[in-house]
């Protein structure tokens, strides 16, 4: 039985052409292994508490915590958990500005855990976490895949990476923004692209 961790982070709900994508992608797993379980957290509808000075003192160690402390803490817990527990990983990575969406920037923030997912070493960084495969389902208004501006993409691969969830695959559906015809073709190029995933 198959465990999957989804992380959706649009903050378009039901408009969402990352979310569609990984709705589809789920489905059709499904019917691959029915006995998969699925955790699905939607951080556009229901968004961490943004990194602060007394979060990150949190979690950088500090002798006595404050309730609210604790709490960041223990929720930062639950989510390294969650990676820990998943055998897959599907992140929703949409393009808001060049960047990603401060919703995912501070989930990355609770998982970022010095000690406890990744520590220095005299040979540089090293990540904590089991590798797995990662599947980031990026959308983009405009044509970025591979230039200078991909920017979320890049971002993302390279938290995952310094905290070592290294097996990254990508489903890309850029050109979202330039017309019904384009959006249609980022979209299936997205599809063929989680569907080689499921079949690794």
């Amino acid at each position: 039985m198959a465990k999957i961790l989804v992380i959706k982070s649009s903050i378009l709900g039901s408009y969402s052409s990352s979310g569609l994508l990984i709705d589809e992608l789920l489905a059709e797993s499904a019917k691959q292994d029915s006995s998969q379980t699925v955790l699905l957290r939607d951080l556009g509808a229901q968004p961490l508490a943004q990194l602060d000075a007394e979060i990150l003192g949190a979690f950088g160690g500090a002798a006595e915590l404050n309730e609210r402390q604790q709490a960041a803490v223990t929720l930062s817990n639950d989510l390294v958990a969650e990676i820990q527990s998943a055998d897959r990983i599907i992140i929703g990575v949409p393009m808001y500005n060049f960047g990603i969406p401060t919703q995912l920037k501070t989930w990355l923030d609770y998982i970022c855990r010095a000690g406890v997912t990744f520590r220095y070493t005299e040979q540089g960084p090293e990540g904590l976490l089991a590798n797995k495969p990662v599947l980031l389902v990026t959308a983009t208004g405009g044509m970025h895949r591979n230039t200078a501006t991909d920017l979320a993409l890049a971002h993302v691969k390279t938290v995952l990476g310094f905290v070592g969830l290294a097996d990254q695959h990508v489903a890309y559906a850029e050109g979202l923004g330039m017309g019904d015809e384009a959006r249609q073709k980022g979209l299936d190029a997205a599809r063929v692209d989680a569907r080689e995933f499921l079949a690794a």
